[in-house]
């Protein structure tokens, strides 16, 4: 019985997961568009660069998205839930880990430190949140909950000022580059 009662904690944060399952998709949709354009003016050995730094931005979004539908089905025990948010976080954080090694060995660019925090160690504390949140959601879902929606939380915002970087990137630097010969 306590596992039902247990399960009801999400009911208050519905609204949450909906609001923020909404814009991680919108936002997703929005990514697609800008990876759209960049690829009809895509300058050569820029593909590390897109892998290292786009990518990663949408897979945020879809995280996040998948964080909020995962929390806004109808459980009926917190252990299903719990199950997939920790196989989500741990993909998140190996996942984050494999973007370290990647980010490394770029030649086209050298990241800088806000670079390194806003691409590899704010997602790795995001994903982390998430994994550990899943852990405890079944003993202390109340605790638990604060914890995953601070992960979708940020995951959010990365992707926001990330998707931000790449955008004002690309254009900043298509104005420097010389216009191609016909």
């Amino acid at each position: 019985m306590m596992m039902v009662e247990s399960a009801s904690a999400l009911t208050a944060w519905s609204s949450f997961y909906i609001l923020t399952g909404s814009a991680a998709g919108a936002l997703t949709g929005l990514m697609f568009v800008v990876i759209t354009l960049v690829t009809r003016v895509e300058r050569p050995g820029t593909r590390d660069g897109t892998s290292t730094f786009s990518t990663p931005t949408v897979v945020h979004f879809c995280a996040a998205l998948l964080v909020s539908a995962i929390l806004s089905a109808p459980w009926h025990s917190l252990v299903g839930p719990a199950a997939l948010l920790g196989l989500s976080g741990l993909c998140g954080v190996v996942y984050v880990l494999r973007l370290m090694y990647r980010t490394r060995r770029l030649t086209a660019y050298n990241p800088d430190l806000e670079d390194w925090a806003w691409y590899t160690i704010l997602p790795f504390v995001a994903y982390g949140a998430i994994l550990v949140g899943a852990i405890m959601l079944p003993a202390i879902p109340v605790q638990a909950l604060f914890a995953l929606a601070g992960g979708v939380m940020l995951l959010i915002f990365i992707g926001i000022r990330n998707a931000w970087d790449i955008v004002t990137y690309i254009a900043v630097g298509l104005k420097d580059e010389p216009p191609s010969s016909p």
